[in-house]
């Protein structure tokens, strides 16, 4: 298929971590995808130790493949920096062990040009059992991020699961990105989401694109509970009311929650909640009345 020069430039970006031939394999897939659009692929191996990123240097279409080497600096900052240096108008954040059907780019980005949404994800299907499908995410009791079913397409969505979506560049920017106060890994994608929607922006599943996934069965980082809670708290300071937030400190029971909580305060959260509470349209009870959270 023929590139179109006049359709607007796409950054697709791809944080890696020891991710062995998987990266590789998504390069090839994007690549060999059909579409109209003309793209980049912007990918941050931070701080890999098996060399999975080393095969761009003779990669056939390297021209097309920007390589960013980071010192283990986590999935938010990593993400971040690929956007920072991106050329796209439009952003593809995706993981590193996906496979592209044909036109998903194309059919990714028509409701966010059609103005229907300002962040769409696909179908994500698991890779070793494709008939397993899930279409965006929500959030239950716990604030922990449950798959929703399939609806109509597009429909609004609680959460755009970090393994792929696609944002506007003036959206992403707009609202700051993901938060770089995170720590390694955790709950980024949700704050994001949770921001779009209380800054006024939509979040939207397009049932019709799906993409596989490889669910692995051990994380690249070497996650701590304390760095979870640290993300999960510092979301809930940014983003909610007060009593929301001793809701979320009691959910804490594998760290010292009052050590979590002083360490994000201390950390500055609380300038940034005023900041962020000063922009916003909706609270964040708006936002659990509409999606159904029970929390």
């Amino acid at each position: 298929m023929d590139i179109n020069q006049t359709l607007p430039f796409v950054s697709i970006i791809i944080p890696a971590k020891n991710e062995g031939t998987y990266v590789e394999s998504t390069v090839a897939s994007a690549m060999e995808s059909k579409s109209g659009y003309p793209f980049e692929i912007v990918i941050v191996d931070d701080d890999s130790a098996d060399g999975c990123c080393d095969f761009i240097a003779s990669h056939e279409e390297s021209a097309r493949i920007r390589l960013i080497r980071t010192k283990g600096i986590g999935a938010a900052k990593a993400r971040n920096l690929g956007a920072g240096v991106s050329k796209g108008k439009y952003l593809i954040f995706c993981d590193a062990h996906l496979s592209f059907e044909d036109l998903w780019i194309d059919r990714l980005l028509k409701p966010i040009e059609a103005g229907i949404a300002d962040g769409i994800c696909p179908a994500i299907a698991n890779m070793d059992s494709p008939n397993i499908t899930g279409y965006g995410q929500t959030l239950d009791q716990r604030l922990q991020v449950q798959w929703n079913g399939r609806q109509e397409a597009p429909f609004p969505c609680a959460i755009l699961p970090g393994g792929c979506f696609a944002i506007s560049r003036d959206v992403f920017f707009d609202i700051g990105g993901f938060d770089e106060g995170f720590k390694t890994w955790g709950y980024e994608d949700v704050e994001l989401s949770l921001k779009m929607w209380l800054f006024g922006y939509k979040c939207s599943t397009l049932p019709d694109v799906k993409i596989l996934h490889l669910f692995r069965e051990s994380h690249p980082y070497r996650i701590g509970w304390e760095h979870v809670y640290y993300n999960f708290m510092r979301m809930a300071y940014s983003h909610f009311s007060e009593d929301r937030i001793q809701r979320c400190k009691k959910l804490i029971t594998y760290s010292n929650a009052d050590h979590i909580e002083s360490l994000v305060i201390e950390d500055g959260v609380l300038e940034q909640r005023h900041q962020y509470f000063s922009r916003r349209k909706y609270t964040d009870d708006w936002f659990m009345e509409k999606f159904n959270i029970p929390f």
